[in-house]
């Protein structure tokens, strides 16, 4: 998968895409992020990417001409009329709500665009003519939207085959399964007086998926109600949390 991120900061990225998993990723040939820096494409001599609003206000907006030059420039200029064929994604508290659902959708793209707003956000005609989607990471603001291009990166990598070490890893992750994850123990099998669960210990296969699912049914009841209301559950998930109702 190609990943091309549109920035007035692009010198926050490498640290993170570097590292771990997608350093890895990148190494491997399973992943490329082309990081470009919007101020490259503006054509004064200043370089400048922002303005003040008209109508007035505080804060500054993002200029259209530089965000749409650098992302013409890196995909090409679509059909007279046309939509772009990679998803072009705008960063935005406005946008739809990430989830787990929506990295395993965006992972089915060969190719995706991001672009980060920053200040009092881009120039309305950005959203309307270019972007084809926006996508937040919760309700909240940020600084800028290159925080939440990372976390979209990372989520949207790991639903890639061979990213991950094990091949089914990220379908057992919290939210992937509509549930949250159970925990997870590690040696020693002892400490500090606190032990591991006996099941996990027991070499029963069929018995350890029994209490993974069991326990993840729990924290999910737990932590996260409202997502049991919309998780599809078997006859068994009911039992078992029937027997955790019990305990």
């Amino acid at each position: 998968m190609q990943i091309d991120v549109f920035t007035l900061f692009p010198d926050l990225f490498p640290a993170y895409l570097e590292a771990s998993i997608l350093g890895r990723a990148q190494h491997a040939g399973l992943l490329r992020v082309g990081v470009h820096n919007i101020r490259d494409y503006a054509t004064d001599k200043h370089q400048v990417t922002d303005d003040t609003p008209f109508g007035g206000g505080g804060g500054m907006v993002m200029k259209p001409e530089p965000i749409f030059a650098a992302v013409e420039a890196v995909l090409g200029v679509p059909p007279s009329g046309g939509t772009p064929s990679t998803p072009v994604i705008l960063l935005s508290p406005q946008g739809r709500v990430f989830t787990q659902a929506v990295a395993q959708e965006l992972a089915q793209h060969p190719r995706l665009a991001l672009i980060c707003g920053r200040y009092e956000g881009v120039d309305e005609r950005v959203r309307q003519h270019l972007a084809t989607d926006e996508i937040s990471i919760g309700d909240f603001v940020l600084t800028g939207g290159e925080l939440p291009a990372l976390m979209l990166i990372d989520a949207v990598a790991r639903n890639l085959a061979g990213v991950l070490g094990q091949a089914d890893g990220a379908l057992t992750d919290s939210h992937a399964t509509g549930l949250l994850e159970g925990p997870h123990y590690t040696r020693p099998a002892e400490f500090r007086g606190w032990g591991v669960p006996e099941a996990l210990l027991s070499g029963d296969h069929a018995r350890i998926a029994r209490w993974r699912r069991q326990q993840a049914l729990r924290r999910t009841a737990e932590r996260r109600p409202d997502l049991l209301e919309r998780a599809q559950l078997s006859d068994a998930d009911r039992k078992l949390l029937e027997e955790n109702s019990d305990e």
